[in-house]
């Protein structure tokens, strides 16, 4: 665990600091027996296994909050748009759901880049945008009315846990390869300056641009450099990609990832190449043989629901629109921005029983949890060491 008092200020984070401050008296998106909740997934582009996953998810709690009268007698309606994981159409469908669906609040949405080029035309019509799928500091730092999370960042997650494991394997020398991204650069400056803590300088770093298929130029510059403890800045098919091109060529350093590689889809897709891999985790996969009851008894649910099992992402959906909806449950019958900010800034730590960490929000740290720990996959399976 740890206490996040640092302050990071962006170019993003100084466009919407002004914006962000101007209330409303009324807020959109909320009529007298509906609530209308925006989502901006990746159906179509690389995230896409992670979104459907996400949205599917989101439904799910949404229509069992629904079949129970809804939140204080209003009907949760949720609108998910396609970004292709692309911020330009991100600023498109964003402006779709804040100007012409007219959403009272975004929840969920998937990418770093996303969220970033969303929030602007969020925030100028007071729209909140509540648990993003993303990790980066932008989205809770600094403390902004309309910026809630709850995953552990990256940059402090990989900071954290990369010094531990480096030590651990017994490691020599360190590389890094990362997304030519925002994502991939915040998980790079957490990997660079946790093994700074140790004093064990960055050898290489090598990049790719988002949705690259091919690893081979990356590959041979890492293992030019004899790295040992290779860093990764990486995503769903990236990961099991790029691991798997080191192994056909005999390079075989010790493999860290950041939360966005945490995914059950890493191992369906890389197989025994990826056996091994180790990746920093903000809660547990739902595994249906879970050992926790409560989680097999869930994915039961989803998957009379959906015809198949649950992931990792579906429970991150789930878990989002609950936490939202406690929220505006707290805040009453008058619902507004307003009100929905006090009531989360206020209603104290929020647990549940599938395996993710408590979240609890104040008016001095939007981020609801800084809870992290390293998993490694084992015989196609991930498993959190110590």
């Amino acid at each position: 665990m740890r206490i996040k008092n640092g302050v990071i200020v962006t170019a993003v984070s100084i466009l919407l600091g002004g914006a962000s401050l101007s209330a409303h008296a009324q807020s959109q998106g909320v009529s007298s027996n509906e609530i209308l909740i925006g989502s901006i997934q990746d159906l179509s582009g690389p995230l896409a296994g992670f979104s459907k996953m996400a949205a599917a998810g989101m439904q799910m709690r949404a229509d069992e909050i629904n079949a129970k009268g809804g939140i204080n007698g209003r009907k949760l309606k949720l609108i998910v748009e396609d970004s292709a994981y692309n911020p330009t159409k991100a600023v498109q469908v964003a402006q779709k759901l804040i100007n012409q669906d007219k959403v009272f609040v975004v929840a969920g949405s998937i990418g770093t880049v996303v969220n970033n080029a969303a929030m602007p035309v969020q925030f100028e019509k007071n729209v909140m945008n509540f648990a993003p799928l993303t990790a980066a500091r932008d989205m809770f730092e600094p403390v902004n009315k309309l910026k809630f999370a709850i995953l552990d960042d990256y940059y402090g997650s990989m900071k954290e846990h990369a010094p531990v494991l480096f030590k651990k394997v017994n490691a020599k020398k360190a590389c890094i390869l990362h997304q030519d991204d925002e994502f991939g650069l915040e998980v790079a400056r957490g990997v660079t300056d946790g093994l700074k803590s140790i004093n064990i300088p960055i050898s290489e770093t090598t990049t790719y641009k988002r949705g690259a298929t091919d690893f081979s130029s990356q590959i041979v510059k890492l293992k030019a450099a004899n790295c040992d403890f290779v860093g990764m800045g990486t995503l769903i098919r990236e990961t099991p990609g790029a691991i798997g091109e080191a192994r056909k060529t005999g390079f075989n350093p010790t493999f860290m990832g950041s939360i966005g590689a945490y995914t059950e889809l890493v191992p369906m897709l890389g197989k025994e190449a990826v056996n091994g891999f180790y990746a920093v985790n903000s809660a547990t996969i739902p595994y249906p043989d879970s050992t926790n009851e409560n989680v097999r008894a869930w994915a039961s649910s989803y998957k009379v629901k959906y015809g198949s099992d649950p992931q990792l992402f579906s429970l991150y959906g789930y878990w989002i629109i609950e936490l939202l909806s406690r929220g505006m449950d707290k805040a009453g019958a008058n619902l507004t921005t307003e009100s929905l900010v006090k009531a989360l800034e206020t209603m104290g730590p929020q647990g549940n029983n599938l395996g993710v960490p408590t979240v609890q929000f104040t008016d001095k740290n939007h981020l609801g949890s800084s809870y992290s720990a390293i998993s490694q996959i084992q015989n196609g399976r991930w498993i959190e060491v110590k």
